[in-house]
């Protein structure tokens, strides 16, 4: 194939897959911006989710919200609170494996065009979305046991200093550690990923587990912070939009291993801060 045709079609490609990226990252913020503006309107985030489950409030006028009785979930409710997450995850983490997406898509096409099969960079991709729809799974079991432990608000967010100063000191201290430094550089640089892959993989299966490891490092790389969300909020918009944010710049700008423990110290100092004042 000439040189020219195949750079239109990787261009095509490229456009595509950015669309395709930018459509689902719009749809899931879509979504959160909705259950913020239910919120916004005087609706419990069980209400603004139609049936997602809370801190049950009846009969107990007066009564501090941190101190109300959660109520049992049903499966319907767990699933929405499941589907909430995955929606979250989807919206904040895509955007930074656009990389690493594009990557696989190129060399795929490549490949295509010599002749060679080459699964499909939707299934990569599937993989990559499936390591945080396990995440979100874990996440829909921590919310369960928190409102069980009465550390949450009706609004999801921590009721206690001493709790949330904890999880700000561990999420600052894991930005310094080996395996955040291990799983950040693999984000951040998808050929050395590759490398360490052996390859890419041709086949369906293989593309999908090497779309999941991936994925699987970026959990690695985020799940602290995103653990954060307790703490600010878990249907805080800004929050959720500051975190998601801050993902992307440690992964894509130079100096983002640099940033990400500059970011750690100050979520120590705050995170000690709090767990002072939540001893007091």
């Amino acid at each position: 194939m000439p040189g020219a045709t195949l750079d239109a079609l990787l261009r095509r490609d490229r456009i595509i897959i950015l669309a395709s990226l930018a459509a689902m990252t719009l749809l899931a913020w879509a979504y959160l911006l909705s259950l913020g503006d239910m919120m916004a309107a005087g609706e419990k985030p069980m209400e603004a989710m139609d049936g997602m489950p809370g801190m049950d409030m009846s009969g107990m006028p007066g009564m501090p919200e941190a101190m109300l009785t959660p109520h049992a979930w049903s499966p319907r409710e767990t699933l929405l609170v499941f589907a909430m997450w995955s929606v979250m995850m989807v919206g904040m983490m895509l955007p930074s494996a656009a990389p690493m997406i594009l990557l696989y898509a190129r060399v795929g096409r490549h490949a295509m065009s010599q002749g060679a099969p080459f699964a499909a960079t939707g299934v990569f991709g599937s993989g990559y979305v499936a390591a945080w729809f396990v995440f979100s799974l874990v996440a829909t079991i921590g919310q369960w046991l928190l409102e069980r432990a009465l550390l949450l608000t009706p609004m999801l967010e921590s009721v206690s200093g001493l709790f949330s100063g904890m999880l700000l000191l561990f999420a600052g201290l894991y930005q310094w550690t080996q395996l955040k430094h291990a799983c950040l550089s693999k984000c951040r640089a998808p050929l050395a990923f590759i490398q360490s892959e052996g390859g890419f993989r041709r086949e369906p299966w293989g593309a999908f587990r090497m779309g999941l490891r991936h994925g699987l490092y970026c959990v690695g790389c985020c799940w602290p912070l995103m653990a954060l969300l307790f703490v600010g909020g878990v249907m805080n918009i800004l929050w959720i939009a500051a975190l998601a944010i801050f993902v992307l710049v440690e992964k894509i700008i130079p100096g983002g291993q640099r940033l990400s423990q500059v970011a750690g110290a100050i979520l120590v100092a705050a995170g000690a801060w709090l767990t002072i004042h939540g001893l007091t």
